[in-house]
């Protein structure tokens, strides 16, 4: 689990069974949930850097399908409906990307 050393592993159970049904998975509830809300700018940006898989900068669309498995190899997979309107919430320069920026501004939302 890559983000286990930032956030604490009850949070991270806790955040992942709140959305564990299909069309579930709020991002600002899950943030919240999970403690990476609270967390420093740097803390943040690790976060992302785990997100971004391909470490393009950027997370696409595919990255985001698979977001909670960031948390937990386990957790499912977020449905095309979750996924679109997750990319819609942060991409805010309308790319089609989250950048870390946006990212960031996301979380602390």
């Amino acid at each position: 689990m890559a983000l286990a050393g930032t956030l604490k592993e009850a949070d991270i159970t806790a955040a992942l069974a709140a959305c564990k049904a299909a069309e579930s998975f709020k991002h600002k509830e899950f943030f919240a949930k999970v403690g990476l809300s609270a967390k420093s700018a740097d803390d943040i940006k690790k976060a992302f850097g785990v997100i971004d898989q391909d470490q393009s900068g950027f997370i696409e669309e595919e990255e985001l399908k698979l977001f909670l498995q960031n948390f937990s190899a386990g957790a499912r997979a977020l449905t095309d409906g979750e996924t679109k309107a997750f990319l819609k919430a942060g991409d805010i320069d309308g790319d089609g990307m989250i950048g870390i920026d946006e990212f960031a501004t996301m979380v602390k939302a």
